[in-house]
């Protein structure tokens, strides 16, 4: 098992949310062996705590001490208001309380508990966390989902990770009548990776009304296992573009779920699942290591673009990710009008060569030397 980067608050309470297969449940055995563990992908202990939810007192003896994991909470969100009142009337009981899902603390008058909870995400691994194991070929192909790095066929693996949410998480807890249509949806989203999202024109090619399509997107981003990237527009001099850049948060369940065929070039989707690693491991650096960041994308509507820009107290960023082993200046420009209109920013152009370099002010930085020195480059 590789050592995770995330440090739990000592002694108060936290949500832990992340998508399956990020490896909570894992790095929760280990950290908290001794904590009195509660799975709610049980099927017989969600039965008795299912609308009894005064019930959870009794898993937890009187004059126990320490730590409660509850897993997978979201199965049961009322539970939440006795975990409150726990918090509040046992001072020396702290708990964990993990999900893969927001959608229903969201979208119900859910106790998240008053800050009396912190609240974290867990992420696929990360190159530093990985170590010497870390092959960029592997990661573009498979992602960084820990299973990954140990199955004999991990792309068997991610095709039944696809076809598990379908079934567990979007069929069973009703999100969707129409588990068909949305697995369309879902194969069609992914021709959106990386790109100013269209619902109106994913919606035509999926044969679905806009709003059905709003709400699969929603459901995608409440599942944890899509997100979209904002339009930087602080002190904006241009006119930008309103549409916000979509992503799902691996490379793997990307690369596996996007249709392939004979004329699809492997070059671009190359470069798509490159962006998308830099941007995967940006996310969770920034989260792990508190840095602060708000990340989003800067395009123009005439067409100039910078993939990545981090804006915060440690800094502020704009990243331009290319495949390519070689660099022109032309492939400078979306960073340089970036850079015009704010002085203030450091740019980056991570590429696919092996050499260090710096062009008109932009530091050039191979792939595999930003990913191992990413903090370095960003605090």
């Amino acid at each position: 098992m590789y050592q995770r980067l995330f440090e739990p608050p000592k002694n108060k309470s936290f949500f832990l949310f992340g998508s399956r297969g990020t490896g909570k449940t894992t790095w929760l055995k280990t950290h908290f062996s001794e904590a009195i563990y509660l799975d709610f992908l049980r099927p017989e202990l969600l039965r008795r705590l299912l609308g009894s939810e005064n019930r959870l007192e009794e898993y937890i003896p009187s004059d126990y001490t320490g730590w409660v994991v509850m897993d997978e909470v979201q199965k049961i969100p009322n539970l939440l208001d006795e975990v409150h009142r726990l918090i509040e009337e046992r001072k020396d009981l702290f708990f964990v309380l993990t999900g893969s899902s927001a959608r229903k603390l969201r979208n119900t008058q859910v106790n998240l508990l008053a800050g009396r909870a912190l609240q974290y995400q867990f992420f696929p691994l990360t190159c530093a966390e990985v170590g010497d194991d870390f092959d960029l070929i592997h990661a573009l192909k498979y992602g960084m989902l820990p299973s990954v790095f140990n199955e004999v066929n991990p792309k068997k693996y991610l095709q039944a990770y696809i076809q598990t949410y379908l079934e567990q998480e979007v069929q069973q807890e009703g999100l969707t009548r129409n588990i068909g249509a949305f697995s369309r949806f879902m194969e069609i989203a992914s021709f959106s990776q990386g790109e100013s999202l269209n619902v109106t024109e994913i919606a035509r090619e999926a044969g679905i009304h806009r709003k059905v399509a709003e709400n699969y997107f929603s459901i995608l981003e409440d599942l944890l296992i899509a997100f979209r990237l904002p339009v930087f527009s602080k002190r904006a001099k241009r006119r930008l573009t309103q549409h916000r850049k979509f992503y799902f948060f691996d490379t793997g369940i990307f690369y596996h779920l996007r249709p392939k065929g004979v004329l699809d070039s492997p070059e671009e989707l190359e470069g798509i699942c490159l962006e998308s690693l830099i941007l995967q491991e940006i996310k969770a650096m920034n989260e792990y290591m508190e840095w602060g960041y708000k990340l989003s994308f800067w395009r123009t509507t005439t067409g100039a673009e910078v993939d990545i820009i981090c804006y915060g107290d440690h800094g502020f960023y704009a990243i331009e990710v290319k495949r390519s082993h070689n660099i022109s200046r032309k492939q400078l420009s979306g960073l340089k009008k970036f850079r015009k209109d704010y002085p203030e920013v450091v740019p980056y152009l991570i590429y696919g060569g092996k050499d260090k370099l710096e062009i008109d002010g932009v530091k050039i930085i191979p792939v595999i030397v930003f990913l191992r020195n990413i903090e370095e480059y960003l605090h």
